[in-house]
């Protein structure tokens, strides 16, 4: 890999990374306002009035929708890099 490539790769690979957090945290605030109970937040893990249950389902969901978008988003930058620079992307 020349120094070249790795050198356009970085940014592209911080910038994907940022869009990636902002796009899973909007499909999960989305997600959250359909199936939250009238709530507009999702329970706070540091509010002891909610229930253990409902903290639990809520980051056990966040999390999903992050691993899922993060995956996304990084094949998706891997296969666009690899178009332009007709070489896979660094490990």
């Amino acid at each position: 890999m020349s120094k070249l490539s790795r050198s356009l790769f970085t940014p592209l690979s911080v910038a994907t990374s940022v869009g990636g957090g902002l796009l899973a945290s909007a499909v999960f605030t989305r997600i959250w306002k359909h199936i939250g109970d009238n709530d507009n937040e999702p329970p706070d893990p540091k509010d002891l009035q909610q229930p253990l249950v409902a903290v639990f389902a809520t980051a056990a969901l966040q999390g999903l929708i992050i691993g899922v978008v993060r995956a996304g988003v990084q094949r998706a930058s891997a296969r666009g890099y690899q178009a332009l620079a007709n070489e896979p992307p660094p490990s």
